[in-house]
């Protein structure tokens, strides 16, 4: 049963981290694989014109999950600070309340995104001749909404008491699944967008169903009985404190990315192509920072949660030096490997060049975006909501700020759109930097009453 769990209070922190980070490096990037193949086989299949509904919905997608995404994370941060403090009960009291809470989440946002998907679509200049399979492929991705918080509440439980690898098989078998279904359904059956949705949330749906089954079945911790489920209304207002910053940090991140988009779109429906092409690429090379940014959060919240604060200091060093590294090789293969990458999306030339040099641009930022992760993911794990807050105001304001007035520069123009993204990443990655050399994160409580070990 123990291999399933993993203490991070001990050992080397480099060799903790990277151990914690690589399957969901794994698991990440088969997810975006399971996305970027959404986009290449209706880009091959169906067209440019498709190819850009679908990515016009991107970011809207994005703002409605992000209160499930984010009251997830919320829900891991204190399991996982439960965990640390050695408060088994608090940890199964903490998974039980968890449902309740991701329930009421998932319903809320995907009603929202399902009736009003078309308007808001509309709102944001979606061009004309793309907005009916834009409204189609969100109102079914808000339909499944169910299925990917299931996923994304499991997996979050899992990390928090160090399983990095259960949620990573079962994504494995999910993306396989995946690309036979976006064939089936766009290529053989011919069902356009609406086709590449389906596959998607069917396959969100099995790796959500099967990683709750494998944890039932084999991790100690979600051996639930009757007297865990009743609603505790303390360890609920804890999730609920740590996940609403969260979840307001991401949806601050995903309406501006709304805002972007919508300057994307006044461009018309090739730029709109090669941005979707280029903003799947970039989130491909995002999951190693993503993934190193969630081992940090658990890392952070376990240590947190036995009050050693020397190795939380220890455990960042080591963490910017892992991104550092990434960032030094991902650098030039998006400086000179662009055009083979976006050949993989449409046959487009124009696109094709676009989003090239695109790449070109946002890659020299690399590691300004690996420092976000890095430090968000400390400062989130140590239960600093407040910076929560303040980091998505920074990007909501970086994108809202650069994209359009560096777009009406005639110099700039269209380069404006991926400059403004790359500038963003700039001036977060500073500030993270900042917050976390203040200190602050550190008088947080340490052992608090609230996660202390009841067990004994």
């Amino acid at each position: 049963m123990k291999s399933y769990v993993k203490d991070m209070t001990v050992g080397k922190p480099a060799g903790l981290l990277l151990w914690f980070m690589l399957p969901m490096v794994v698991g990440n990037v088969f997810q975006q694989l399971y996305n970027m193949v959404d986009s290449m086989i209706v880009g091959k299949y169906v067209g440019a014109d498709a190819l850009a509904a679908v990515g016009a919905t991107g970011s809207l997608n994005f703002l409605i999950f992000s209160l499930c995404g984010g009251m997830a994370n919320g829900i891991g941060i204190i399991i996982s600070q439960y965990f640390g403090a050695g408060n088994g009960e608090g940890v199964k009291k903490a998974i039980a309340n968890a449902v309740y809470i991701m329930i009421v989440s998932a319903a809320l946002m995907g009603i929202i995104g399902f009736v009003f998907a078309k308007p808001l679509l509309a709102f944001l200049n979606t061009p004309e001749n793309i907005l009916n399979d834009s409204a189609l492929y969100m109102q079914i991705m808000c339909a499944g909404v169910f299925a990917v918080a299931l996923y994304n509440c499991i997996a979050a439980i899992l990390r928090a008491v160090g399983d990095s690898k259960t949620p990573l098989y079962f994504l494995i078998v999910a993306s396989i699944l995946n690309i036979v279904l976006d064939l089936f359904f766009v290529r053989v059956v011919n069902m356009g967008v609406a086709g590449a949705g389906i596959a998607t949330i069917i396959s969100q749906l099995l790796s959500g169903v099967g990683s709750l089954w494998f944890a039932i079945w084999k991790n100690p911790y979600f051996k639930i009985g009757r007297e865990h489920m009743k609603a505790e209304w303390d360890i609920i207002w804890q999730c609920i404190r740590m996940g609403i910053p969260l979840a307001f940090q991401t949806s601050l991140i995903a309406i501006s990315c709304v805002v972007l988009q919508s300057v994307v779109n006044t461009f018309g429906s090739v730029v709109v192509a090669a941005f979707t092409a280029t903003s799947r690429i970039e989130q491909l090379v995002q999951q190693p920072y993503n993934s190193l940014g969630m081992a940090m959060s658990t890392y952070t919240g376990q240590n947190i949660g036995a009050g050693k604060i020397d190795r939380v200091k220890q455990g960042y060093r080591k963490g910017w030096l892992i991104m550092a590294a990434f960032s030094l090789v991902m650098m030039p293969m998006a400086q000179f490997g662009g055009e083979f990458i976006m050949k993989l999306f449409v046959d487009d030339a124009e696109v094709i060049a676009l989003g090239s040099q695109a790449l070109k641009i946002t890659s020299w930022f690399y590691l300004f975006l690996g420092s976000i992760y890095v430090t968000r993911g400390m400062l989130n794990g140590a239960g600093d909501a407040v910076f929560s807050f303040i980091n998505g105001l920074v990007e909501m304001a970086g994108r809202i700020c650069f994209a359009k007035p560096l777009t009406m520069i005639p110099a700039i123009g269209v380069w404006g759109v991926w400059l403004a993204t790359a500038l963003t990443w700039f001036i977060t990655g500073i500030v993270s930097v900042i917050r976390y050399f203040q200190g602050k994160w550190k008088f947080k409580p340490k052992k608090a009453d609230h996660i202390k070990n009841q067990d004994t």
